[in-house]
């Protein structure tokens, strides 16, 4: 089976001179997670990683010569889709099986499956969700709360952000207020009543967010938020989440 040329499947916004942004907008909107690339000095950091419905790797201006560190938030389907693309694969050991084995009740890809509208616009003549697979991506290197990701010239602080799933993390470059928060918070409908989440815990990781100090975060989801912004879905989620936290699933997209 053929699959979408990259160039004419992601779609890319550049945030920064080595920062970018590339999501799948041909997918449902529920399932158009954000794809980050950003350039150090001595390394390529690739955070999430998308459906997998076209090769990642070619649609990325890599850096020749630099390794690629490859770093997946957590192991939901539209963050895991090209993870086996790449060598170093990074990601919190909560979920290590769940790279390991890529089973649905873990990536929850029958979601993606079920839908009659899952793709806008397939991504080859011959594509049939039927067919749809995610491949196996063990990971190479465990991450904890307080690890380090060192790109050279910068280095990213692991926060383990549970509750939408065991092993949600973020990556804070503290020196310049940099956070990528995964699907822990976005903007649009945060969602936490899918197998494997947990209203108890995420509230929990919502009073941490709503205390950080961060400049901008890049969610896993939709737009980048300044600290104010972050902070206010984090307040909300807490204020309007007695009953175990607002869910709205048709808010996400880019």
């Amino acid at each position: 089976m053929t699959t979408a040329s990259p160039t004419a499947w992601f779609a890319r916004e550049s945030l920064s001179p080595d920062l970018v942004r590339l999501w799948e907008p041909f997918v449902h909107s529920f399932f158009q997670a954000n794809i980050f690339h950003l350039r150090g000095r001595d390394a390529d950091l690739v955070l999430d990683f998308g459906m997998g419905l076209s090769c990642l790797r070619d649609a990325l201006d890599l850096t020749p010569g630099k390794p690629v560190l490859a770093v997946a938030s957590h192991g939901h389907v539209d963050h895991v889709g090209s993870f086996h693309e790449f060598d170093q694969r990074y990601g919190h050991a909560a979920e290590q099986d769940a790279f390991a084995q890529m089973q649905d009740e873990d990536t929850l890809a029958s979601l993606f499956l079920g839908m009659e509208d899952a793709v806008i616009r397939p991504p080859a003549a011959d594509w049939h969700a039927a067919g749809y697979r995610l491949a196996m991506a063990p990971l190479t290197v465990l991450l904890a709360e307080g690890d380090m990701v060192d790109l050279g010239n910068i280095r990213l602080r692991v926060l383990h952000l549970p509750g939408h799933s065991p092993g949600s993390i973020g990556l804070m470059d503290e020196r310049n207020g940099l956070f990528f928060s995964g699907d822990a918070i976005y903007r649009g409908g945060l969602v936490d009543d899918i197998p494997g989440a947990d209203r108890r815990v995420y509230r929990k990781t919502m009073e941490r967010l709503a205390r950080l100090d961060i400049a901008v975060a890049h969610g896993g989801h939709g737009a980048s938020m300044d600290r104010t912004g972050m902070q206010a879905i984090a307040r909300d989620y807490l204020r309007n989440g007695e009953d175990g936290g607002p869910l709205d699933t048709k808010g996400k997209g880019p």
